[in-house]
């Protein structure tokens, strides 16, 4: 994993919910191949979007909670998140533009 932050159970309401900015959450597993694709994109998008969106990945093995708060059945998913509340979610791989439209609208 790159230099994105690694949210879990424990700390999702601090990092994501209470957050003064936008962000993204990256549900994903190791074992999940279209997960492999997408993470380098999430990766190049939290470096471009960073101190603008807060962009984040959740292991949904290690973290059971968050994951069956938010309904996520199939994997990866992208949950974005304004003032704490969802604006959108994204199931199933997309490409980078994609997304980054997306993230786009959170600003």
């Amino acid at each position: 994993m790159g230099n994105i932050l690694e949210v879990t159970d424990a700390n999702f309401d601090a990092e994501i919910v209470n957050a003064d900015t936008p962000s993204m959450v990256d549900f994903w597993a190791e074992w999940c191949g279209p997960c492999k694709k997408v993470g380098p994109v999430v990766e190049e998008l939290a470096a471009e979007y960073k101190g603008k969106i807060k962009i984040v990945k959740m292991d949904v093995d290690n973290n059971r909670d968050t994951p069956a708060k938010y309904g996520i059945r199939n994997i990866p998913t992208l949950i974005f998140f304004k003032g704490g509340k969802v604006v959108n979610t994204v199931v199933g791989a997309q490409p980078k533009s994609s997304i980054d439209g997306e993230l786009k609208k959170l600003l």
